[in-house]
């Protein structure tokens, strides 16, 4: 469900909301730019959800960047924000852009596959990949932030390459959060785990990984609104409210993080 009115524009998915045009810049800039930055040079960059094209527009403000792939399950919304003047105005018209590749596919399946092509050396990695999902409420979602699926989208990383994944509050949903942080460390990633506040959420969590130091954010692209190289550092500093706890990796065997997120989100419903 899409809704516009004076407030802006906001989209519903199952009845939850996804994004507010008001503020969703503060969550997209800070989804995408930290990767970005830390690898300094990415050309090939992997979307996994983000069907409303508004994370590709914020890649697309890295003049270096010469393919995006952007896997969604959901082809409705693809060709929405597509074809709707409206929405495609709002993404930049982002999903038109002829560095970019749409594949409407199960993220799970067409990432297994990709690692086995990028294993067999026919098909190239990618510098980045951005995991812009829903949150885990059901097993099909949870499914999508297990070891098995950080374990393939590691085999699709280029060396020196970054993961980027969106990460539920840290503030409402706290070991679902950390959770999320054990799951990346359990298939041998280094995390950089940091929030920020976007308002029609709350503060808002996401976990930055790769296999070298992270440098930290020096340069950015211009036109950003929210995120600065000065205001990053803060963004990687959590209150005790939001401290990291202990957690338990969450794995296809046990989908622990489903009902962590149903017990710790159902406490504000």
């Amino acid at each position: 469900v899409v809704t516009s009115g004076r407030a802006g524009v906001r989209l519903f998915l199952n009845g939850n909301l996804q994004f507010h045009s008001r503020d969703e810049y503060r969550y997209h800039e800070a989804l995408v730019h930290p990767a970005l930055a830390a690898h300094g040079a990415p050309k090939r960059v992997l979307v996994l959800g983000g069907g409303d094209g508004l994370a590709v527009r914020e890649v697309l403000r890295h003049a270096g960047v010469e393919q995006v792939t952007l896997v969604d399950l959901d082809p409705h919304i693809t060709q929405l924000f597509t074809r709707n003047a409206l929405l495609a105005e709002l993404n930049g018209h982002s999903l038109s852009n002829p560095k970019v590749h749409v594949v409407n596919a199960d993220a799970f399946t067409w990432l297994e596959q990709h690692a086995r092509a990028t294993a067999a050396g026919t098909a190239a990695p990618f510098d980045i990949v951005i995991a812009d999902f829903p949150d885990p409420s059901n097993y099909a979602l949870g499914k999508l932030y297990t070891t098995s699926f950080y374990q393939r989208a590691d085999s699709v990383l280029a060396a020196g390459g970054w993961i980027v994944v969106q990460t539920t509050s840290p503030l409402v949903a706290r070991r679902s959060f950390w959770t999320v942080v054990a799951t990346l460390e359990a298939v041998g990633f280094s995390t950089w785990p940091y929030h920020a506040l976007v308002p029609s959420f709350g503060e808002w969590g996401f976990v930055l990984a790769g296999r070298r130091p992270w440098p930290g954010v020096r340069t950015l692209p211009p036109g950003l609104r929210f995120l600065t190289v000065e205001g990053m550092p803060a963004l990687l500093q959590f209150p005790p409210d939001m401290a990291r706890v202990a957690a338990e990796p969450n794995r296809l065997s046990n989908q622990v993080l489903v009902s962590t997120f149903e017990e710790e989100w159902g406490k504000v419903r």
